[in-house]
């Protein structure tokens, strides 16, 4: 995910560097004659980072560029990228971490060390500040308790990080 103007800027020069290795393979007609399956496998890597790359700036370009007017919707389908979220709704709603920081009542150094770390180490309550600086509001939560695989032993801290870490690498919220 793309979090500031640096970051899109780097993710643009990026994404450059991957179509031209691309367009460099593409002319490269012995490497495809000798080796076929090495080629297609070399370039459908390179053409899925592209991709990854080019959803990001995207989604970066639509959350910097849209009506302010307009209601933007952002799906939740595990709580794990509700930092994500936050994010995504900052940067859409135009505010450096300094005034989003001031609305929160907290420091644009906590603001900054939350969003670098997604979030892990905010506290509920600051969670709480945040959404309310940022106005968000929430409809039609739903939260399952499936009572007949409910785990009895207890959590360990690295099996929730673990878990949050993986998740967080392969985002499933929506716009």
């Amino acid at each position: 995910m793309i979090k500031n103007e640096k970051q899109y800027e780097y993710s643009k020069e990026c994404a450059m560097k991957f179509q031209y290795s691309i367009a460099l393979m593409e002319q490269d007609e012995e490497r495809k004659r000798d080796d076929p399956e090495r080629w297609e496998l070399s370039r459908g890597a390179l053409q899925c980072h592209l991709d990854k790359l080019q959803a990001e700036i995207a989604e970066y370009e639509m959350l910097t560029s849209h009506d302010s007017q307009t209601l933007i919707v952002f799906r939740l389908d595990d709580i794990d990228y509700l930092a994500q979220i936050l994010i995504k709704a900052r940067i859409a709603a135009k505010l450096s971490q300094k005034e989003l920081a001031d609305l929160a009542g907290l420091t644009e150094e906590k603001i900054r060390q939350y969003e670098d770390n997604d979030y892990v180490s905010a506290s509920f309550l600051d969670v709480r500040f945040v959404i309310d600086a940022l106005d968000i509001q929430i409809q039609a939560g739903e939260f399952l308790l499936p009572l007949d695989t409910l785990r009895r032993t207890p959590v360990t801290k690295e099996e929730l990080l673990s878990s949050s870490k993986k998740k967080i690498r392969e985002p499933s919220s929506t716009i």
